[in-house]
Order: structure tokens, then sequence, then C-alpha cells
């Protein structure tokens, strides 16, 4: 008798502003997944990071840490297949190295943040999908703008693109599983239905191994 497939776990990872939740979204109808959102709206922390990030950035990233792994229980506990609305693993290679790197972020809290990371990283497991939106900068800001949200009006132009090159170095190095790469200046899934199409075309082709 055959065994039946055991529930997956799919991962949008993405810049700020890259649609990762529209696309979060867009799949969990189009193939039934449950989904799983980045809590933008209740975090406590965003509006005062964006005004000052020095102060607030330790405070934003441990609070981002700790709702990503009440996610990553909650997706293992579960008996569905789910797709994710970023990764716990964006936090630390992405957000935290660069705020330490632009001095928005002391040694010391980069730190503690990194060794809580790493004990926390044993007890997780990598995503069996990674799917990465690729934007450059102006594709970014455009979307950005397009959405209206009041606390990233101030967003600076060199935040995005260090995080852009933080993005790339992690994806170019990524080998925690399968990882399928969308290029968002060539596509348009979320106002063009024959781009959506392909992205969906790509992703069954990753994930037929998978289910």
């Amino acid at each position: 008798m055959a065994q039946k497939s055991s529930p997956k776990h799919i991962a949008v990872a993405g810049n700020i502003g890259a649609g990762k939740t529209t696309l979060t979204e867009m799949l969990a109808k189009h193939y039934g997944w449950e989904p799983y959102f980045e809590d933008v709206e209740h975090n406590p922390y965003l509006s005062d990071f964006y005004d000052d990030m020095p102060r607030w950035s330790y405070n934003l990233q441990m609070y981002f840490l700790n709702s990503r792994i009440r996610q990553q229980l909650s997706i293992t506990a579960g008996k569905k297949s789910v797709i994710q609305d970023r990764t716990i693993y964006e936090d630390a290679a992405i957000f935290a190295p660069n705020l330490y790197e632009m001095g928005l972020m002391s040694g010391r809290d980069f730190e503690t943040y990194q060794s809580f990371f790493n004990n926390l990283k044993q007890l997780i497991n990598p995503p069996d999908l990674l799917i990465y939106l690729k934007a450059s900068v102006p594709k970014l800001v455009d979307q950005i703008q397009k959405r209206g949200r009041e606390y990233e009006e101030n967003i600076r132009l060199d935040y995005l693109k260090r995080l852009n090159e933080f993005y790339n170095k992690w994806i170019g190095n990524y080998k925690d599983g399968a990882l399928l790469v969308i290029d968002l200046d060539k596509l348009d899934f979320e106002e063009n239905p024959d781009d959506f199409a392909e992205v969906v075309h790509q992703i069954n082709t990753h994930i037929n191994g998978l289910f």
C-alpha cells in the first residue's frame, strides 16, 4: 500500500515590496495550501523602527524572530501543506547583518541575536521549496509606493539596495533545499495572468518530486 505523502512547506522570500504576500495569497488559492503571513500590521515596532533605526533595530529583529519561530512550530505541527510569507532565515541572513553593517545595530546586540538564532536553527527544518522573488530597486520602490503603507514612506534607497545585495549573496549560496528564482523585472504575476501561469508552471516543475 502506497504511503500518503507528508505535508510540504513552501516559502516565499524576497525584499521589502517584492510581492511576497500577494504571491502567497495567489498560490494558496491556486493550490489549496494553507497560507502563513508575516504579521506586519500588528507589529508594534515597525513604525518606530523606520523613524529611528538605531534605537529600535534589535527590538524589531527579536520581534520578527519570535513571530517566525511561532509560525515554524505551527507549520511543523500541522497536517496540511503550507505556503509561508517570508522565512525565519531571512532575518538572520539579511536583515540583522545589514543593520549591523550599517551601524544601525550594536555589535553586542548583533552577537546576542546571532547566538540566539543559531540555537533556534538547530530545532527547525528548512522549507521543502524556497521561492525567491528577485527584483531591482526601482521595481521595489514602485511596488512600495503602490501599496502606500505609511510607515514605509521613509525607507531609504540605500537600505533597499543593501538588502538586495544581502539577498543575492544568500540565494547564491543557498543549499538547504529546492530553490526557484522568479525575476520580477521580467514577470508581473499580479497583473498578467500569463505571467502567473508561468510562475505556476515553474513551481509545478519543482514540486512534482516533492508531493
